[in-house]
């Protein structure tokens, strides 16, 4: 079967890993898919794509600056090019459908090509919805979405209730909890804690660790501490001979799959596509939302598991603060840490890149054939 396939959207791994879940899941059911990707420009998605064995074009998008409006005369710029060269791009290579993940990239090309009568496709994977996806929605024939209740910001009758894509590795790369402790030179009888600030880094998180120095180096428990690629270089020099054995550092994890395995309790942010790892592997967590995002929506992920009793949630301003007492606790306790396992597991969406290529392909076939 030979469809032409766009998926836009990036900005960080959130969005990124969820795409190529959903192309490589795309490309199983239909071999022959041509799968064209656009992304912005000097975002991560120009060199992850490309790694993972697809082409993609950039556009000049950029965020909007909500504390300097003045700069926002120079986005809307960018913006206008953004959508001039979305078209240019719809119509050279001819899409049957036009899938968005989120991220600056996917507003213009969505919008371009649903002005253009491709059929589009919304991924939305907050508990919140964007405003770019409300607006987005108007146009789109099918919404993908990962949390129930979202008839509140979209049309019932285009929804569908499938979860977030997750890195396929994960589920199919089993590691063994002593071979993932190797992995990371730790010692396998002791209890781990995992902290994830994201692909990019999270400050906060990283000035919660700094500040618990101390205590860890007097605790019995392991760490594996993922700075982000950002703050990787200023921490290592500020710990310069103060590292402890107990604490493996690093900018990115590769093995995501080895990492969970070798955690019982994992520190993170509260992303739709981290939430939506840790609900199918049934991690214990602690969820500290970014305040730095739109609409606030990663309070409301994290709340949306707090409320089942399926996660912890510490407020960014109390982090530094309260952020390590609280998992050192948590890590020493059974049985808090086996409700949380058990919990979360009941929040999975399983095969969910399949149920969305299902419907990705549904809607090329139907415009494809129709205009034959």
């Amino acid at each position: 079967m030979n469809i032409r396939v766009i998926i836009s959207g990036g900005g960080t791994g959130g969005h990124i890993f969820p795409a190529l879940s959903i192309a490589n899941a795309v490309k199983a059911k239909c071999p022959n898919a041509e799968i064209l990707f656009v992304g912005a420009d000097n975002r991560m998605e120009m060199q992850r794509v490309p790694a993972a064995g697809y082409r993609i074009i950039g556009l000049p998008v950029s965020g909007f600056d909500r504390k300097n409006l003045l700069k926002n005369v120079a986005v809307l710029w960018r913006l206008i090019k953004s959508q001039c060269k979305a078209r240019r791009v719809i119509r050279e290579f001819r899409p049957h459908v036009a899938v968005g993940v989120g991220g600056y990239a996917s507003g213009p090309t969505l919008k371009m090509a649903g002005s253009m009568g491709i059929p589009t496709l919304i991924q939305e994977q907050n508990s919140y919805a964007g405003v770019t996806n409300k607006l987005l929605a108007q146009k789109a024939h099918r919404i993908c979405v990962a949390y129930e209740g979202m008839e509140r910001f979209f049309p019932k009758d285009k929804i569908l209730l499938t979860g977030n894509p997750v890195r396929q590795n994960l589920l199919t790369n089993v590691v063994a909890h002593d071979e993932a402790m190797r992995t990371f030179g730790l010692d396998p009888a002791k209890r781990t804690i995992l902290v994830l600030g994201g692909s990019l880094g999270a400050r906060t998180l990283n000035e919660s660790m700094l500040q618990a120095w101390d205590a860890l180096k007097d605790s019995n428990v392991q760490v594996i501490w993922q700075t982000g690629k950002y703050y990787y270089e200023q921490i290592t020099s500020q710990l310069r001979g103060m590292e402890l054995p107990n604490v493996h550092v690093c900018d990115f994890i590769s093995s995501m799959d080895a990492a969970y395995a070798a955690a019982d309790l994992v520190i993170s942010r509260a992303g739709a596509g981290s939430i939506s790892e840790f609900c199918l592997l049934g991690k214990a967590v602690i969820l500290v939302p970014s305040p730095n995002v739109a609409e606030d929506h990663q309070t409301k992920n994290a709340l949306a598991l707090v409320n089942r009793d399926a996660a912890l949630y510490v407020k960014d301003a109390d982090a530094v603060a309260r952020l390590l007492p609280l998992a050192l606790e948590t890590i020493g306790d059974e049985v808090l840490l086996s409700n949380l396992r058990k919990n979360i597991l009941t929040l999975a969406f399983h095969n969910s890149a399949e149920v969305i290529a299902d419907e990705v392909i549904a809607l090329a076939t139907k415009y494809r054939d129709e205009k034959k």
